[in-house]
Order: C-alpha cells, then structure tokens, then sequence
C-alpha cells in the first residue's frame, strides 16, 4: 500500500444542510400569509394598527416618569410665582400632563384631576395590552397555518405518487411549513409580545407616579373642589 493511499481520509465529508434548501416560497406563503389573514380577521383595525406601530418602539429604553416629575415640580413654581393662568402658555409634549395641566387650569377640582389623570393612564394600559395581544394571536396561529401547510403537502404527494420528481417538492412543503410555523411563533411573534408587554408595565407604573403630585398642584390651586364628603348632620 502506498503512501498516497494511506493518506486518503477514513470518512467522507457529510453534506451539510444550507439556507437556500431551507427555503420554500410556497411553504413560506401558506404560513406567512395564513397567519396575516387570521389575524386581520380576527382583530379590529385600530388594534391592528397599533400593533405595527408598537413594533418601532422595541429599540426604546425603559420609559422613566423622573423628567416628568421634574417638570411637573417647575410648573408648580411658575404657578406659586405668577398664577395658574401662566401654566397655559407652557409647552408640555407629555399628553398625560399636558392633560392634567389643562384642567388645572380650567379650575377643575383635584378629585377630577386624579380621575382624569388615572383614565388616561388606564386607557394607555387598555392600548398596550390590545397591541400585545395582536402579536400574540400571531404566535398562537402560526403553528396551526403549519399545520395547514403540512396538510396540503401532503395531500400533493399522495397527488403525484406517479411522478417521483414531484414527490420531493410536495414533501419539503410539507415538512417546511411546520418548521417556520414553530419559528415564526417562537423566535418572531412571542418575544416580540412579551417585549411589549414588559414596556408597558413598567410604563404603566411609571406614569402613576406623576398622579400624585399633579393632584397636589390642583388641590393648591384649587382648594374648594377638592371633594371632602360632607358629612349629614342631624336636626
């Protein structure tokens, strides 16, 4: 045996599999596009639309109400010093505050600021969690249009049992479609639900600390709305 044959390898190197054989546009369009159409389906426009837009939020940082407060406590003294009319013509891009604000200086009472303070910050859980759910609907149907997919892959193969060159098409439909269903539902549609239901629980316990002292500054400034219960007294 020569020394060139000694150095011809044991084994032969196995083929590996590589991205394009992972890729099946039709495959990609049962899951892909049944998973669009159900969830258009099944979610109200508005809804919808809130949850595409949620998406370009998941680069933000942790939202921090401190500024907010800052500012808040600056609007306090501007009104201490020259009334709680000059608070109207103050630029506040907080639409909470902003909010609050406005009816402090339309004279409401701190009851009703607190109430309009807490509706607003219960509205904005309401959107958070409505946008979530979007994209969790999305994780829950993905696997089933898979499913679907593996069905009618199936079906083509038992189709075309006559034609050998047909059987492996129909065959990675079928096995694909249940592949970027679990994908999408895993590495796609979940994490980014679960991201924007973390945004907005800590949004949502940040934005309640901004309550307490916008309705400090409506009970200063509007002492006699507070709305004390009175108490009923007996002749």
């Amino acid at each position: 045996m020569t020394g060139m044959q000694l150095a011809r390898p044991l084994h032969r190197p196995t083929h590996m599999i590589t991205l394009a054989q992972l890729l099946d546009p039709a495959a990609l369009a049962i899951v892909g596009g049944g998973t669009a159409v159900a969830v258009v389906l099944r979610t109200p426009f508005r809804d919808l639309g809130r949850a595409l837009a949620a998406v370009t939020t998941l680069g933000r940082g942790r939202f921090d109400a401190d500024p907010l407060l800052l500012q808040i406590t600056a609007l306090s003294r501007i009104a201490k010093r020259h009334g709680v009319m000059a608070l109207d013509r103050s630029v506040i891009t907080d639409s909470d505050v902003a909010a609050g604000i406005a009816a402090i200086v339309d004279g409401s009472s701190a009851t009703d600021v607190a109430t309009l303070v807490q509706h607003r910050r219960r509205a904005r859980i309401e959107r958070h969690v409505a946008a979530a759910d979007v994209w969790a609907g999305a994780a829950e149907v993905a696997p089933a249009m898979g499913m679907v997919g593996t069905l009618i892959g199936l079906a083509q193969m038992f189709a075309t049992m006559s034609d050998p060159g047909a059987i492996g098409g129909a065959m990675a439909v079928a096995l694909l479609a249940t592949l970027y269903g679990a994908l999408f539902a895993n590495l796609l549609f979940m994490p980014i639900a679960n991201r924007l239901r973390a945004q907005g629980r800590n949004e949502a316990f940040e934005r309640a600390r901004i309550e307490a002292p916008l309705v400090a500054l409506a009970e200063r400034e509007t002492p006699r709305g507070y709305g004390a219960p009175v108490l009923a007294t007996v002749a």
